[in-house]
C-alpha cells in the first residue's frame, strides 16, 4: 500500500475553525416533524429552487447564485462559473450523488451568507473587491488564520493580477478551504496534526473537489 503522510509542519490545524458538517440525510417523513419554523420555511424555498428531484445540481446552483448576487451592487463579481459551482457541489456532496440535498444546500447557503457579511465588513474602501491588504483579516474572521506561505498561495490561485479577490472567487476559495480543513480533522483521529492516506484515498479526496 502506498501511503501519503501529511504533517502540520508550519501550520497548526488547531487554529482553523471549519464549519460543522451538515447533518446526515434523514427520511423526509422523519425530518419534517423535527423542523422548526425557520427550517420549514427554508425547505419551501428549497423545493422551489431544487425542482422535482429535491436536489440542486451545479447548473442550478450557478443560476441561483448568479441571480441573487447579480442584484448586489456592493459585490464585484464576474459571476459564478459552472466549473466553480461543480467544485462547490463536489466538496459539499457528502453522499456523492453529484447534487446537493436539502441539508447540504442549507449548510452551504448559511456559510455563503456568513462569508458575505465578512466580505462586506472587510471591504474597507468599498470597492466591492477584497484587496491583498484586506484579505488576511477576512480569512481570519472566517475562521482560517493563514500563515504567509498559505496566504500567498491563496492569492495566486484566487486573486487577479493586482491581488484583488472578487466575490465569486472568495466564496469558491472559502468553500474549498472549509471542506479541506473538515476532511483533515475527520482523518486526524488522534488530533496530532498528522494524517495517513493511501493513494486511492488521496485521489478520492482531491480529484472530486
Amino acid at each position: 500500500m502506498v501511503l501519503l503522510v501529511f504533517s502540520n509542519s508550519n501550520v497548526d490545524p488547531g487554529q482553523f475553525m471549519p464549519s460543522e458538517p451538515p447533518p446526515p440525510r434523514r427520511p423526509l417523513a422523519y425530518a419534517k416533524p423535527k423542523e422548526n419554523d425557520e427550517e420549514t420555511q427554508f425547505r419551501k424555498v428549497f423545493q422551489q429552487l431544487a425542482g422535482d428531484d429535491m436536489e440542486v445540481s451545479p447548473t442550478e446552483l450557478m443560476n441561483i447564485l448568479n441571480r441573487i448576487i447579480g442584484k448586489r451592487s456592493d459585490l464585484k463579481t464576474d459571476g459564478f462559473s459552472i466549473e466553480s459551482c461543480r467544485s462547490m457541489v463536489a466538496v459539499m456532496d457528502s453522499d456523492s450523488t453529484g447534487k446537493l440535498g436539502f441539508h447540504e444546500f442549507k449548510f452551504l447557503w448559511n456559510n455563503i451568507k456568513k462569508w458575505q457579511c465578512i466580505y462586506i465588513s472587510n471591504d474597507t474602501d468599498r470597492s466591492g473587491l477584497i484587496s491583498s491588504q484586506e484579505l488576511p483579516a477576512t480569512f481570519k474572521a472566517a475562521g482560517f488564520p493563514l500563515n504567509d506561505q498559505l496566504f500567498q498561495l491563496m492569492v495566486r490561485r484566487y486573486s487577479d493580477e493586482q491581488g484583488n479577490m472578487d466575490f465569486d472567487n472568495y466564496i469558491g476559495c472559502l468553500v474549498r478551504l472549509d471542506a479541506m480543513c473538515r476532511a483533515f480533522k475527520t482523518l486526524d483521529k488522534d488530533d496530532d496534526g498528522i494524517i495517513k492516506v493511501n493513494i486511492q484515498e488521496w485521489l478520492q479526496l482531491t480529484m472530486y473537489s
